[in-house]
């Protein structure tokens, strides 16, 4: 039988809490959340948007082992009683960092950081025991949750790292302590909040702030703050810096590169040694998250064959540019489902992998949300998108939300179809128009709602059939 996550003793050791009643107990995971909690789970009653406390009894009607609280009129059940159930969680988060020999690994970035997280993933437990944070588990409480989760016994872990504003990331690094920290790109996201690109660059940076004496710090060679990620990494705690890209000097650089429906094909230099490689994701950023990827593994001690192995066996997840076959009347259309998030350059890279695939008689259509977050120059990177929709020979655009209007007012002739405030008004529109043979893009922040199109187009009366 395998060893529990947490005895009840270590957990008392790791947050200096109080046990009531005095019981032992062995958890076999954590869990936030009641609806997904398994038994044997530790809940934690987070007190954020929802008081979780409130949810103590019916963590342990699902056979939660015990729950750590900040207070003890709850419910029943044994407890784990701290000052504040969220630095309980760090606490234990910091207490499984210094239990475990694993290598850890830190990746941030603008764009791609849960695809090479994923990614990185599948690499790492292609060569040993691997822990990695679930879905985008990211923020102030994703972060040392994923931390305090991860078994004594594993070889590397990888953390994703968001934030919205300046000071986030910091705390984060500085918790998980990574021996690698990674940022694949800087874009132009969060800059109504931080102002500048300059400023996204910085807070991005204190990824870096956090390394393990002895560290790895990596960044893209080709960035236009490039300079100033290397300006952070050289006043860390990094022994070592490694840059990836197309740059000559580059530690990681991408020789050759060619992407299609099917996957990106191409060659790195790792460290002076050509390696090729084939990624079963679309999209010319594959290119770069590649370089990113194989970065990362050797410095985390994963030889480059190796990891040319396993990014063979990678999928686009849900929401990040899967492609499937959805049945309608007599034939099929492609959906390329990139809705779970957006900014001016992962807008372009999407709309490439539209560019990139042929449709089967029909046409290529983009179903857009607008971008948000971007501050003062968002109706001109709106505007802008006009470019990569040319580039990718788009016959049809449906728009959806206010910031989309700079955009709309771009679009010559009968492209665009249809533009709505509100996503789910598109919906009807939309499922007249399309027709066999057509291929549909849906991207866009999460808050225009266009997830809900993607969402509504795979389980549409159409039915699915998921492809590859």
């Amino acid at each position: 039988m395998a060893d529990p996550l947490w005895t009840a003793r270590e957990a008392v050791a790791a947050t200096a809490g109080e046990l009531v009643p005095e019981n032992g107990w062995n958890a076999t995971g954590i869990s936030i959340d009641t609806r997904t909690l398994k038994p044997g789970d530790l809940f934690v009653a987070l007190q954020d948007q929802r008081d979780g406390h409130d949810f103590v009894p019916d963590a342990m009607a699902r056979g939660a082992a015990a729950a750590l609280v900040a207070r003890t009129d709850c419910g029943p059940g044994n407890k784990l009683v701290v000052g504040e159930t969220l630095e309980g969680l760090r606490a234990l988060a910091r207490y499984a960092r210094d239990r475990s020999r694993a290598i850890r690994v830190a990746v941030t970035g603008s764009v791609g950081k849960t695809s090479v997280k994923e990614a990185l993933a599948t690499v790492f437990r292609s060569v040993g025991s691997a822990h990695a944070s679930q879905k985008s588990y990211n923020n102030h409480w994703g972060v040392p949750l994923t931390v305090a989760m991860m078994p004594r016994d594993t070889d590397r872990a990888v953390y994703e790292m968001g934030m919205n504003h300046a000071g986030e990331i910091r705390e984060l690094s500085t918790l998980a302590r990574p021996h690698v920290a990674l940022i694949t790109k800087i874009a132009p996201a969060h800059l109504q909040n931080l102002g500048s690109m300059e400023a996204i660059a910085d807070a991005k940076a204190e990824i870096f702030e956090g390394l393990h004496p002895d560290g790895v710090a990596i960044f893209p060679a080709d960035d236009d703050q490039s300079a100033r990620l290397r300006e952070h990494a050289a006043h860390s705690a990094a022994a070592f810096m490694l840059e990836f890209g197309r740059a000559e000097g580059a530690a990681v650089r991408i020789e050759d590169f060619e992407t299609g429906p099917e996957g990106g094909r191409g060659r790195v230099s790792v460290l002076g040694k050509s390696v090729g490689f084939h990624v079963p994701a679309a999209g010319t950023h594959w290119a770069w998250n590649a370089a990113a990827i194989f970065a990362t593994a050797v410095a985390a001690g994963v030889d480059a064959e190796a990891t040319a192995d396993a990014l063979a066996t990678i999928s686009a997840g849900d929401g990040r540019g899967a492609s499937r076959q959805v049945a309608h009347g007599d034939g099929h259309f492609t959906l390329i489902d990139d809705s779970y998030n957006a900014n001016p350059a992962s807008m372009a890279s999407g709309l490439s992998v539209l560019g990139a695939t042929q449709p089967q008689g029909g046409r290529r259509i983009a179903v857009l949300g607008e971008m948000l977050e971007l501050g003062p120059g968002a109706p001109a990177m709106h505007r802008a998108l006009l470019d990569p929709l040319d580039a990718a020979s788009v016959d049809a655009v449906f728009l959806a939300g206010d910031g989309m209007q700079p955009l709309a007012d771009a679009l010559s002739g009968d492209r665009l179809v249809a533009f709505e405030t509100e996503a789910d008004d598109l919906k009807p529109a939309l499922v007249s128009y399309i027709a066999p043979g057509d291929v549909v893009f849906v991207k866009g922040s999460n808050a225009s709602g266009v997830h809900r199109i993607a969402r509504m187009l795979a389980e549409h009366s159409f039915g699915a059939r998921g492809q590859g």
